[in-house]
């Protein structure tokens, strides 16, 4: 849920916050007060496209913050266009603010509602509201996919090609295999460095040892100590505390010196072990600076490398008995394309029962819209094989009675295309998984009892997640939850944009003069009153 949303010198709106609550909240104001200049602040905290003419005239950044209640988002785009943004208190780049906020707001406007006539959308619209599952296609056509690939990289090379590229696979193979890489061989660095100093680390380790537990060692020293500590504490009871820390210091010391003395038995002095330890480096480097470049010199290459071997013995089988392995893809293929089309088959079926289902109750919603002849359709056209299916979605509208429905893209104005678009969200609310949904002056050109059908439509989607909605519309914001205004006034020379909530009285005034202009009579009050008692 959005809980609030704070601006500031962005565009016309020097700074501004609006606090939203759980269901259908409204924002009204005058044209040109900020409404839809916080939708787009929105869109940028989302990670939309930001410049520098976002920015408020005279200010050096702009500035929006909204929180999630479990996340806080920001982002401030510069004067000079330089932008930035944050998830909590960690700078992130646009792209991780995009990826983190993708799913939180679905948000509805002039162009937002565009995506509508998207393939895609409509594609997944349907499959969301028929709870169509496309996973056994999908399996079937990434199998498909994966042999094609094959084929065609088998295929792709003539005779000629192939002796040459068997020839370097089997150079590259025994190269690889001969070098008999192991986990070892990642620690070679650490080794080949004791070995370079093997003796300075022996004597060092000498004379530690010899420090911890010699005839005048750490050891013994404390071991003296103990016996005059509990003799000490017959007088003074807290001594027999250090008799008790001298035994565990003593013990301690004991165990370095046993370490110490381990480590540097492992390390070889000899002169012969550094020249192996030399040789072995400068092989796995190289063969790591050949196959695994992407690697950094001081990271672990053995397990890179051995992978690389695997995969080079599996091209080389592959070549080595190629004609064999054409057939076998090529029949493999033929059995994976009959799953793909009968999978495909299952997934259109299911999709065809799902449109009948969509197409009614959209339809039926548009009734209550203004569109009283109107017909909503789903069609599916057969297709080649693809990702997402075999067949092709397209959502048919057919405004006018006696007209035969064509594709919503063809035909449908932005007014027709905003309310489609509520209708199907009016369907789809149980299904969708988005927490916001902003709709901005999604009942724009209409008005009286469609705009009360509007406002009945926005608080029934309200009802399974929280609603943002712009409207100049009384009859829809009648409907609202939370009433908030978004006023503008001009303060030593400059235009400055303010948001309040709206209750009570103050929210009957506003009602009122969306409905009759700044001029509120008794009339009109009393209209505004009946509206929101029928809201209610």
């Amino acid at each position: 849920m959005l809980k609030r949303l704070a601006v500031r010198n962005l565009a016309i709106v020097e700074e501004a916050e609006a606090c939203f609550a759980p269901g259908l909240n409204v924002l009204t104001g005058e044209t040109g007060a900020g409404k839809s200049v916080l939708m787009g602040a929105l869109g940028l905290v989302l990670g939309g496209r930001a410049d520098a003419s976002v920015v408020r005239d005279g200010a050096k950044e702009a500035e929006v913050e909204a929180d999630f209640g479990d996340a806080v988002l920001r982002r401030t785009v510069t004067a000079q266009g330089r932008s930035r943004a944050w998830i909590g208190e960690e700078s992130v780049s646009v792209s991780e603010l995009r990826d983190f906020a993708s799913g939180r707001v679905d948000i509805h406007g002039p162009t937002a509602n565009q995506r509508m006539l998207d393939e895609r959308f409509q594609r997944e619209a349907l499959d969301a509201f028929g709870a169509v599952k496309a996973k056994a296609y999908e399996a079937s056509f990434g199998k498909m996919s994966a042999l094609r690939s094959e084929l065609e990289e088998l295929e792709s090379v003539d005779e000629a090609g192939v002796e040459s590229a068997v020839e370097l696979l089997r150079f590259q193979v025994d190269e690889l295999s001969q070098a008999g890489l192991s986990p070892d061989d990642d620690t070679l660095a650490e080794r080949h460095a004791a070995a370079a100093h093997a003796e300075d680390i022996v004597r060092g380790a000498t004379e530690i040892t010899e420090a911890l537990g010699g005839d005048e060692s750490v050891v013994a020293i404390l071991s003296r100590l103990q016996p005059l500590c509990r003799e000490l504490s017959r007088h003074l009871p807290e001594a027999a505390e250090w008799a008790d820390r001298a035994a565990e210091m003593s013990s301690a010391a004991s165990e370095l010196s046993r370490t110490v003395a381990d480590a540097a038995s492992r390390v070889d002095c000899g002169e012969e072990d550094l020249e192996g330890l030399d040789a072995r480096l400068t092989l796995v480097s190289r063969l790591r600076r050949k196959y695994a470049p992407h690697l950094g010199a001081g990271e672990p290459c053995a397990e890179a490398l051995l992978a690389v071997l695997e995969e080079k013995r599996g091209k080389l089988e592959a070549y080595e008995r190629r004609g064999e392995r054409l057939a076998e893809v090529r029949k493999a293929l033929e059995e994976a394309e009959r799953e793909v089309r009968k999978a495909g088959a299952a997934l259109t079926k299911a999709r065809k029962a799902a449109a009948t289902r969509l197409a009614a109750a959209v339809t039926a919603g548009l009734r209550g819209l203004g569109f009283q002849k109107a017909e909503f359709g789903i069609s599916l056209e057969p297709a080649e094989p693809a990702a997402h299916g075999c067949d092709r979605v397209v959502y048919m509208f057919g405004p006018n009675p006696g007209e035969a429905a064509r594709p919503l893209a063809a035909i449908a104005s932005s007014g027709e295309i905003a309310r489609v678009m509520l209708a199907l969200k009016g369907v789809l609310a149980e299904h969708d998984s988005t927490d916001v949904m902003v709709f901005d002056e999604i009942d724009a050109n209409i008005g009286g009892e469609v705009g009360r059908e509007v406002g009945e439509r926005l608080r029934a989607v309200a009802r399974h997640r929280q609603v943002i909605a712009i409207t100049h519309l009384p009859q829809s914001a009648a409907y609202g939850e939370r009433h908030l205004v978004v006023a503008k006034s001009v303060s030593g020379g400059r235009t400055r944009t303010s948001i309040s909530e709206v209750s009570g009285e103050g929210r009957v005034l506003e009602i009122a003069r969306m409905l009759g202009g700044e001029k509120v009579t008794s009339v009109v009050k009393k209209h505004a009153e009946e509206l929101l008692q029928l809201s209610r």
